[in-house]
């Protein structure tokens, strides 16, 4: 039983995949998201077109979307949060991180995408690219003249900091 690619933890045979093959919609757009996740990993390039918003297909680029998901290892999708979204809902918004290695380089997406249920189906209608979160330092920071943190007892620029 394979995982699912979403993160769900759940096999993929009952998550994502009869969503991607067209036998159930996404219940909520969170699932949506997910499975949006799952078809990039999947090269599954005809979902990401038809689970996108009818009023925005127009700019979806087959060839370059397929490239860019044949081309990339897909690592992990982070859910970072949601709003509305859910089933009783008509929109909603899901906040995510999508880790993958393109042309050898290690990288993040942080999106935030907004999602619109029309006769009882959830697409996406668009997404917002969000700068890359800030790293806050725990501790303070070492200066050249201070004692050398790895307990030497010699000065930081003496020491470690070469």
């Amino acid at each position: 039983m394979d995982r699912c690619p979403c993160g769900s933890g759940s096999a993929y045979q009952v998550c994502c995949k009869p969503i991607l093959l067209g036998e159930r919609e996404a219940a909520t757009a969170e699932q949506l998201m997910r499975s949006r996740y799952s078809a990039y990993v999947m090269k599954e390039i005809d979902y990401l077109r038809r689970s996108l918003h009818p009023d925005h297909r127009s700019d979806f680029n087959e060839e370059t979307t397929r490239a860019w998901a044949e081309r990339s290892a897909w690592h992990k999708l982070d859910i970072l949060g949601t709003a509305g979204g859910g089933m009783d809902d008509h929109e909603g918004t899901v906040d995510f991180i999508a880790t993958f290695t393109d042309n050898g380089t290690k990288r993040e997406h942080h999106e935030r995408s907004s999602f619109r249920k029309e006769s009882g189906i959830w697409y996406l209608v668009e997404g917002t690219v969000l700068p890359p979160r800030q790293v806050v330092r725990a501790a303070p920071k070492t200066g050249r003249n201070d004692p050398c943190p790895c307990g030497s007892g010699r000065k930081f620029k003496k020491c470690c900091e070469r």
